[in-house]
């Protein structure tokens, strides 16, 4: 790697993220199944702390690159900007039950940038020339993933109606946004190979949205919950018809795609269980952490690997 200069796109945030979103599942399992509060800890302070790194290196990254101006209207990378308020808006929600004040703050900051940022880059893509097929599962990130969060973590602080008001921008913005990427993905040529693991996104908007569904009305399983669980069920198995297409694709960032959306999953299900009051649901829940943090240790010793020997980062300058 020595003398090689690589590319700090935003998509590497994904990797913070999928941490919170490993953290967000044992401390979920911790709330409906009284596992152990510790391991949610431990994660939520890695995630803090890679979110960290990353904003560093990512900020000497763009500077050295003189790319500021570039990084919203790039057509790959752009959307995934909107992580970078999106991780601490979930670290502030999980720091309520320790540091109610301080984790209000942290969501409260990370919300109104999320929100605007959200706003700035849909009317990005409605000013600058774009085709149909530059898009990607990815543009869920700035609106529907921030919007619906958003809902989450103000349903979590008790603002009820804030969490109402967010989960109809996240849930119209999913409406919006779902019918043109799958006109995209149905119609036009299919994604180049390294980009297509973040078709695994096409899955979170409705597992994202039914947890947050089960944070607002209490953790009952409703007509609601059982229309997003039906959808998600059909995404889950598109997932399964995908196995052969991610298998060409050669590893680099967006295979962290895969890891908020998978974990958001197993967060569903472990809700899911508690509300249907299912037989042996702490079992389920155990193998279901398990296999979740295998596979993310996976993804991370994968990268590890891909990062000692220079393959895992496109080196710069990166073809736009």
């Amino acid at each position: 790697m020595v003398g090689r200069k690589y590319l700090v796109a935003p998509n590497l945030f994904g990797i913070s993220f999928g941490l919170a979103g490993l953290a967000q599942a044992w401390t979920a399992a911790h709330s409906v199944a009284r596992t152990p509060e510790w391991p949610g800890i431990v994660l939520w302070s890695g995630a803090g702390l890679l979110w960290l790194l990353t904003l560093v290196a990512y900020a000497v990254n763009v500077r050295s690159r003189k790319s500021l101006g570039k990084e919203f209207t790039h057509p790959v990378t752009g959307p995934f900007i909107s992580l970078v308020p999106i991780v601490p808006m979930l670290i502030g929600v999980a720091l309520r039950p320790y540091a109610d004040t301080a984790g209000k703050c942290v969501y409260l900051v990370a919300f109104v940038v999320t929100v605007v940022l959200g706003g700035l880059l849909t009317g990005t893509w409605i000013r600058v020339e774009m085709k149909l097929v530059d898009w990607h599962p990815g543009y869920f990130l700035p609106t529907v993933a921030g919007g619906l969060l958003a809902a989450g973590g103000a349903a979590a602080f008790g603002w009820v109606r804030l969490s109402q008001l967010m989960f109809g921008f996240g849930f119209v913005c999913w409406v919006v946004l779902g019918s043109i990427l799958l006109l995209r993905l149905f119609t036009q040529p299919a994604l180049p190979n390294r980009l297509l693991p973040v078709i695994a996104i096409e899955l979170a908007p409705p597992v994202v949205a039914g947890n947050v569904w089960f944070a607002m009305n209490g953790g009952r399983a409703d007509f609601v919950a059982s229309g997003l669980a039906g959808y998600a069920l059909l995404m889950a198995l598109v997932q399964l018809s995908m196995i052969p297409s991610y298998r060409t694709a050669p590893f680099g960032p967006p295979y962290w795609a895969f890891a908020f959306t998978y974990v958001a999953v197993v967060t569903d299900v472990i809700v899911w269980l508690r509300a249907e009051q299912v037989d042996h649901s702490t079992a389920i829940t155990y193998v279901l952490l398990a296999l979740a943090t295998l596979g993310f240790v996976a993804l991370a010793a994968r990268t590890v690997k891909g990062l000692v020997h220079g393959t895992f980062l496109p080196e710069f300058p990166a073809a736009r």
